[in-house]
């Protein structure tokens, strides 16, 4: 079966972005599938190209990434004019190249375009597979705000779903969302998956942060921005300092567009517990991982978000660890229905506060919530079945008429 998968954020292990695509991709064409992903160049990932398109091998399949350099830091403008060129691009190849099934990855909702090309010009068998609901999210996010595009966006993505041969989405509140609103039934909940050996496997840091030796660390990783509630650690940082907790700390791995803004005002309150680490690649990210006590997956509290399915919940329940989040969704029942975390109030850092303190003071009850998460991982989140899952849905795709 030859497979072309259009996602413009791919990344390696040797990168600082979820991969999910390099994991399915390897073992489709391990199974002796011929894959092509079609991406670009962005900040967190570690590829690297010196033409306009370059053509590359990875483990197996074939990557073709067109150059970019997307950053999470540009204003918005610039990245709709990424995600525009890109689309453009990435619409060529859905009638160029040979393929059996399609499958496009969204947000944003503009891969929708060469997902159109690849069903109608072509008939292509065509998986639209939906990583954020899009457009609703950037309008929520107040990300797009022009009325006429927000029209424009809306047709585009009732068109991709009506014409997908079958949908796959990251969270089970996406296809809840998505069949209220279009009342379709060839639809699919695969996750975000867990690679429980690199991250139940116990690693080495060549060089831990000093924080790591003599505090409780609680941590996050990923983007620093107004998305992902950031501002909300610092408040918490700075409420367990004012109750004399100097025994826990608080540390974000990550990049984005917030994070020089809070480095400054945690520096201007003078907090020690507030530690930031620069971006790493996601092999050496494991071992800080494993020596914290406590995950923190925020965000804020916009109902779109309740949908979400963040890469770092899966990396945490592989490593063992409780994870505190603040969506009042899916994730918000599935850690409280596998007593393997907590959710806060997305805008209360006391709450944050005592429930960090919580799992700091009461080790046992840290270690059950970090067991029951890696039970769960094993149970729902292995890559490995995920990927099958996966796969199984593309045959099915390609044999079915529609």
């Amino acid at each position: 079966m030859r497979i072309v998968y259009f996602h413009q954020f791919f990344s390696t292990p040797k990168g600082s972005w979820g991969t999910r695509v390099y994991e399915f991709c390897k073992d489709w064409a391990a199974a002796g599938h011929d894959v092509t992903v079609v991406t670009s160049t962005f900040a967190k990932s570690d590829l690297v190209t010196t033409k306009l398109v370059e053509d590359q091998e990875f483990e197996g399949f074939k990557v073709k990434v067109i150059d970019l350099k997307m950053n999470n830091k540009e204003s918005v403008a610039k990245r709709i004019r990424s995600f525009v060129v890109y689309a453009a691009l990435c619409s060529w190849y859905a009638v160029t190249l040979r393929a059996d099934v399609v499958i496009t990855s969204s947000g944003p909702i503009t891969i929708g375009i060469p997902a159109l090309a690849a069903r109608w010009l072509r008939r292509r068998k065509l998986v639209f597979e939906v990583r954020d609901l899009w457009p609703d999210g950037a309008i929520e996010m107040g990300l797009l705000q022009n009325r006429t595009v927000q029209r424009a966006a809306y047709a585009l993505e009732a068109a991709c779903y009506r014409s997908a041969d079958h949908i796959v989405c990251l969270s089970p509140g996406m296809v809840d969302n998505i069949v209220g609103r279009f009342g379709v039934t060839e639809i699919s909940s695969i996750t975000n998956a867990a690679d429980l050996d690199l991250f139940g496997t116990p690693r080495e840091a060549a060089s831990l942060p000093p924080v790591f030796d003599t505090h409780k660390v609680a941590i996050y990783t990923g983007n620093i921005g107004q998305v992902n509630n950031s501002d909300l650690l610092l408040r918490a940082a700075r409420l367990l300092n004012d109750r004399g907790r100097d025994d826990i700390s608080i540390v974000l791995v990550g990049d984005g567009q917030l994070k020089d803004e809070l480095v400054a005002e945690r520096d201007r309150l003078g907090l020690t517990n507030l530690v930031f680490c620069d971006l790493m690649p996601k092999v050496e990210l494991v071992a800080l991982i494993q020596r914290s006590f406590v995950s923190l997956v925020p965000l804020r509290g916009q109902p779109i978000l309740d949908t979400s399915s963040p890469n770092k919940l899966y990396e945490s329940l592989a490593a063992g660890l409780p994870v505190i989040q603040n969506t009042k969704g899916w994730i918000r029942d599935l850690l409280s229905d596998n007593d393997c975390g907590f959710t806060v109030d997305p805008t209360d850092e006391t709450d944050l506060a005592d429930r960090l303190e919580q799992l700091a003071d009461d080790p046992d009850l840290t270690a059950r919530m970090g067991a029951n998460g890696r039970a769960l991982a094993e149970r729902e989140f292995d890559q490995d079945i995920l990927s099958q899952r996966y796969l199984d849905v593309l045959i099915g795709t390609v044999g079915r008429n529609r």
